[in-house]
């Protein structure tokens, strides 16, 4: 019986509303404390109602292959490029690289996928990341090898190709994403990283909120 009566007591403690409100109050500092630290990822934590369509979308990453969601990059100004490792236009890995150390701080998100579309991609994941990291020093976000045009387009450049009217012809097509998450213009292979009309955009971009 006292054993009973001791576990009754617990129960009416830890029941009422002092004890409900503390521990609402204590989750709510604690998911605070860890968007701080970087525990938790804001644009993840958000309702899926919070992401922009065109950003809609979970693709593997190159380094794993684990599910990765694009809608963390809401808010930002995104620049998507098809890549490959065995292309004349391949060398723009670098003026990339160069993009990203720019305006990583501003909220440029870079974001590269490599493709074997045009016959230019003969590595595997593994080859790949290898590849971006030794050669190039590649730190933005790279996705695993997947169709970018045609038939075989993964869902996220599908939509691309939808909005833009424009799918890529070749390695290295360009598309930007405004901080509203909408693709608002596409630059061809041709046009290198530091082309005053691209950078030109994304300072544009960026300047609005």
């Amino acid at each position: 019986m006292k054993v009973i009566a001791n576990t009754t007591a617990m129960d009416r403690a830890t029941s009422g509303p002092w004890f409900v409100g503390k521990t609402a109050a204590l989750l709510a500092g604690l998911f605070a404390l860890s968007i701080t630290l970087g525990w938790t990822n804001p644009a993840v934590a958000e309702s899926p109602a919070a992401c922009p369509a065109l950003l809609n979308h979970t693709l593997p990453r190159l380094q794993d292959e684990q599910p990765h969601s694009l809608c963390q990059y809401a808010g930002k100004v995104v620049l998507v490029v098809n890549t490959a490792s065995a292309c004349g236009y391949t060398p723009q890995y670098e003026g990339l690289q160069k993009l990203h150390e720019r305006y990583a701080a501003r909220g440029l998100v870079i974001v590269g996928f490599p493709s074997d579309d045009f016959r230019q991609e003969p590595k595997n994941n593994k080859g790949i990341a290898e590849f971006c990291f030794d050669v190039y020093g590649v730190r933005f976000p790279m996705f695993a090898k997947s169709g970018v045009a045609g038939d075989k387009a993964n869902p996220f450049f599908a939509a691309l190709a939808r909005e833009t009217g424009e799918a890529p012809k070749w390695n290295f097509h360009k598309y930007l994403i405004d901080r509203q998450g909408r693709a608002v213009a596409a630059f061809p292979s041709a046009v290198e990283p530091l082309d005053r009309r691209l950078t030109g955009r994304i300072e544009q971009l960026l300047a609005t909120r």
